[in-house]
């Protein structure tokens, strides 16, 4: 078998494990034997556990961001863009609960440096975002009218809430990827919405 392939059966193996495990708890012998070869290969293929595990983010993290991108297209208004990343995103996640455990919530406890991996992975969603945002702004107005610390914190905002609802899905076997998608939007783009035409909450006097 070539040595992709095998990797790849590896990687799939410790996704899986790792995800239902958490890295501490995890086996390289149950990593093993989940993809059918021997331990010594595994440390000979991957070198450690801890290079396993990074591995996997890796390879998550660049298959989300690569689902979340290609799921929007550049020739439809801004909130049909949204919807179609919000759509994909949930997508991914629910075809991929292992790994979006992996990425959410096992990477986080793992340590720092597993922690960095999924910044990363993280901040690249949240400029996409931005760029989407700002987008929108333009659509609307002509020139962007939002703050670029505003459009940055509403990134930040969404990204957040629709990891946290991500979540919420994978949990519910009956919640759809479109439906998780709607949810979002309906929480969102209603806010989103106003803002591009200018309706703002205002902040109440402090007095």
């Amino acid at each position: 078998m070539p040595r992709a392939e095998r990797e790849r059966q590896m990687m799939d193996a410790g996704v899986r494990v790792f995800g239902e495990r958490g890295y501490r708890a995890a086996s390289m012998d149950e990593i093993a034997e989940l993809a059918g070869v021997s331990k010594p290969l595994v440390y000979l293929y991957l070198n450690s556990k801890e290079d396993l595990f990074t591995a996997c983010i890796r390879r998550e993290a660049a298959a989300l961001v690569a689902a979340v991108r290609a799921g929007v297209r550049v020739d439809v208004p801004a909130d049909r863009q949204l919807w179609d990343g919000l759509t994909a995103f949930f997508a991914h996640t629910a075809e991929r609960p292992d790994g979006w455990a992996v990425l959410h919530s096992q990477a986080r406890s793992g340590g720092d440096p597993f922690v960095a991996e999924v910044v990363a992975m993280r901040e690249e969603i949240v400029a996409f975002v931005t760029s989407l945002i700002a987008a929108a702004a333009r659509e609307a107005h002509g020139d962007p009218e939002l703050a670029e610390r505003e459009v940055a914190g509403l990134a930040q905002a969404l990204v957040g809430a629709a990891e946290a609802l991500a979540g919420w899905a994978n949990g519910d076997a009956s919640v759809s990827a479109r439906e998780a998608a709607a949810t979002m939007m309906n929480f969102a783009w209603a806010g989103l919405g106003n803002l591009m035409v200018g309706a703002r909450w205002s902040v109440p006097d402090a007095s």
